[in-house]
């Protein structure tokens, strides 16, 4: 998802404070990078601000520490005008991560982070993981078949789920399978949400193969049809994310308790953005499906509802 346009302004300032070509000075403190995650953090979406506000506070300062990483590598992938100059900026980026767990960082998300892998005993794998999907990005801009796409969606999406598991201190076999279901599920939705502004972008996520299977060929994909075979087509996709969702349910009782309404609020959040596909008859050429603020609060609330009354 892109950016809003005052952030997008203020990445490029960000890069030529803090990126490879940055004049080297002190390493910040502790307390100077918890502070830039959390100004990170409190800047961008939303949602995050959302989902970090119903997190138990002593699990807030370490969620921004984590999205302070993921945001810094997808601006690097998103951001950057080159696919060439964007793999280069990705290398270096894990050339940080190693860092970090060698324990010599020196970027601010890194210090910050650093505190956060020692405290949880997170391994390096889902960080890992996260820029090889990122990386991938900035070469394949097309899917041949769903398999494909969901082994893209195991380092694109998945990690974060497993970060926290990591972050609840209950990262159990069972856990991150309903887990990846979720993000998995969420991922998908997002896609299916955004389809036209990928397109826009040159990236098309929907499988070559269910566009077979429905009959959408690439004249109606360049002339941005919302004919019948499209929309059959995003139903069939919108199901298919909704049993990922719906099969990670069982996940809340897996959390201790005070991380549970994350789960069902970004299950919830998940089911609520293929509503809003559905009300627009899968026309996502014509206008993007949303979840308006009202819905969102409804959502917060009857998440927490639904906890209490477990």
């Amino acid at each position: 998802m892109t950016p809003p346009p005052d952030e997008q302004r203020a990445f490029p300032a960000e890069l030529d404070r803090y990126g490879p070509g940055c004049p080297r000075g002190s390493v910040p403190t502790l307390a100077e990078a918890r502070r830039y995650c959390r100004r990170l953090a409190r800047h961008h979406y939303e949602n995050f601000t959302v989902a970090s506000w119903c997190a138990p506070a002593p699990l807030r300062q370490h969620l921004c520490h984590i999205y302070a990483y993921c945001r810094w590598a997808d601006d690097l992938a998103d951001e950057v005008a080159r696919p060439a100059d964007s793999l280069a900026l990705l290398d270096w980026w894990q050339q940080q991560l190693e860092a970090c767990y060698a324990g010599s960082a020196e970027h601010p998300v890194f210090v910050a982070l650093q505190e956060t892998i020692r405290q949880f005993a997170i391994p390096a794998e889902p960080f890992q993981d996260l820029l090889s999907a990122f990386r991938q990005d900035q070469l394949q801009t097309r899917y041949e078949t769903f398999a494909q796409l969901l082994d893209y969606c195991r380092r694109s999406a998945n990690p974060v789920g497993r970060l926290v598991l990591y972050l609840g201190r209950c990262a159990t076999p069972p856990a991150i399978q309903r887990s990846d279901s979720i993000c998995t599920g969420l991922q998908l939705a997002n896609f299916w949400q955004d389809l036209a502004e990928d397109w826009d972008r040159g990236r098309l996520y929907v499988p070559a193969e269910t566009r077979v299977q429905f009959g959408y060929d690439d004249a109606m994909l360049q002339g941005r049809l919302a004919n019948e075979p499209f929309r059959r087509m995003l139903a069939f996709e919108a199901a298919r994310a909704e049993a990922y969702l719906v099969a990670g349910r069982p996940l809340e009782a897996l959390m201790p308790p005070p991380l549970r309404v994350e789960v069902r609020l970004a299950i919830d959040g998940g089911l609520a953005i293929l509503a809003a596909l559905r009300r627009i008859d899968y026309d996502v050429w014509s206008r993007r499906p949303t979840v308006g603020k009202l819905e969102k609060l409804l959502l917060l609330l009857r998440a927490g509802w639904g906890v209490s009354r477990r």
